[in-house]
């Protein structure tokens, strides 16, 4: 334990000194909400009007809070994983400059070495996507407040959750990269598609049907449409106290993907826990042999 402590408070520190890969980890966040509300967010709300039956008008601040809470649940399903990318590239930076080797040649075993690498990318990932969720919450507080104390909590979950199995992702994929030129190619990759294929650039419900049935099989599918749950939550039960029909807000959670669809199935909030819960748990197993083997060939 006392060497896998070091390890990670080496890895911890050189990243928060590499003012290249923290800049570019914490910018990612604050980047996204500014182009959402300054361009995503009158298109947010147009599209929640136009499925209105005629003559049914949401009221203002429902439809601020609707827009704030997507926009914020966009953006933080994006950025743990991405920011997740960012700061394990560190890993990678160890094998261009040789450093990696001096490791593996120590008495120090190859699943310390990986856990090591692992917990300081989930660490660094945790204390930047909770920074970016306090200033998400404080862009909701101006716009539209409908949270209460336990959706916020479960909002934090949800985030730790994805940082978990963000990490776990990026760990598998810098696995197998060894160059700069990589770790830009991949992290370009990642931040231009995985908001896509999460649903959190666009619902999953504009999708296609055979890529609505593709992207079911992803499990950051339901880490995206966790965080919109618990984020618009209390939007949703507002709706419902001013009356406004249960079928207007059954259709809207549908076009947000709060109701997620598998093969028509209705996934619910405990199977999408499930499923984001086992992947991890796969992944993290699956980095942690990835090592064990590449040691045993040394």
């Amino acid at each position: 334990m006392r060497i896998l402590s070091v390890l990670v408070k080496r890895n911890v520190k050189l990243f928060f000194k590499d003012k290249g890969m923290f800049f570019t980890s914490l910018i990612t966040p604050a980047i996204l909400l500014v182009l959402y509300t300054t361009f995503l967010s009158n298109i947010y709300r147009d599209s929640f009007t136009a499925g209105l039956p005629e003559g049914l008008k949401l009221p203002e601040s429902i439809a601020d809070g609707l827009v704030g809470s997507q926009l914020i649940s966009s953006l933080l399903a994006v950025s743990c994983i991405t920011v997740a990318f960012c700061s394990n590239f560190l890993m990678v930076q160890d094998k261009a400059n040789g450093t990696i080797k001096d490791l593996e040649v120590s008495p120090i075993k190859p699943a310390v070495l990986s856990i090591s690498y692992y917990a300081a990318t989930f660490i660094s990932t945790l204390v930047i996507c909770f920074t970016a969720a306090g200033l998400c919450l404080i862009y909701v507080a101006f716009t539209g407040w409908y949270m209460s104390f336990t959706d916020v909590i479960l909002l934090f979950l949800d985030i730790l959750l994805l940082v978990l199995f963000g990490t776990a992702l990026s760990s598998i994929i810098n696995f197998f990269l060894s160059t700069q030129g990589q770790i830009s190619a991949v992290g370009t990759i990642i931040s231009a598609g995985y908001g896509f294929i999460c649903g959190a650039y666009m619902p999953i419900s504009s999708f296609s049907e055979g890529l609505q049935k593709a992207v079911a099989f992803l499990p950051g599918t339901y880490g995206t449409s966790l965080v919109r749950n618990h984020a618009m939550r209390g939007v949703f039960a507002e709706m419902n106290t001013q009356n406004i029909p249960s079928e207007i807000t059954d259709k809207i959670k549908d076009s947000l993907d709060c109701n997620l669809y598998f093969f028509e199935n209705h996934v619910g909030i405990p199977v999408m826990y499930l499923v984001l819960g086992i992947t991890t748990a796969v992944l993290i197993l699956f980095y942690v042999l990835l090592n064990a083997v590449k040691k045993r060939k040394h």
